[in-house]
Order: structure tokens, then sequence, then C-alpha cells
């Protein structure tokens, strides 16, 4: 079993900037991509930022300058820095990872998400 647990969230004014954090344990043999999704009321789950194994990155066009994704290899986590925050990235952020577990398998795992409110 494989168990991601997000921490940051909260409410920030426009211009602000919160951190979130997202902590993987359980049977894990190696973790491949990690990443943060988000969702917006009325709206679909969309790709916020990931990065792989070895640093790679990538960036929705919304957030590009804005948010900064790292990862920890060694502690099992990643990290979401996010600056000058606007009002329409309100929006619940749910952490992922790509994961093998101890018995083979292969799978995306999700963290039960992180309220992340900006208004003044």
């Amino acid at each position: 079993q494989v168990q991601l647990v997000e921490s940051g969230g909260g409410l920030v004014q426009p211009g602000g900037s919160l951190r979130l954090s997202c902590v993987v344990s359980g049977s894990i043999d190696s973790i491949y991509g990690m990443g943060w999704h988000r969702q917006a009321p009325g709206k679909q789950r969309e790709l916020v930022a990931r990065i792989g194994r070895g640093g790679s990155t990538y960036y929705a066009d919304s957030v590009k300058g804005r948010f900064a994704i790292s990862r920890d290899n060694a502690k099992n986590t990643v990290s979401l820095q996010m600056n000058s925050l606007k009002p329409e990235d309100t929006a619940v952020y749910y952490c992922y990872a790509n994961v093998r577990t101890v018995a083979g398998l292969v799978a995306d795992y999700w963290g039960q998400g992180t309220q992340v409110t900006v208004s003044s």
C-alpha cells in the first residue's frame, strides 16, 4: 500500500505565496514521476507541474514563471512553491506519484487534496 499526504494549503491574498508539500510512504521500491494537479469548482482536473526522477520539469502555461516544483528522492517528497498567486489559482491541489511497489506493480497514486484559496 502507498500513501500520499499533502500539506501547506490555505488562504492567501493575491500576489502572495504558498508552499505545498507531499510525502509518499508505504511499500515503495521506486518513485518515478511526481507532480501536482488541481481542480477548481466546476472545472476539470488539470496538470499544474510534474518532475521526473532526474529532475526534468514541466509546467502548465498558466503557472510558468510563478510556480516551482522540486523533489527530494531521499525523503520521497515533492513540493510546489507558488508565488504571485492569482484568484484563478484557487483550487484543490492534488499530488501524485508514479510508484513501483516492492511487489513489482507500477501505478499512479494520489493524495487526498489540499485547498488553496487566493482571495482578498
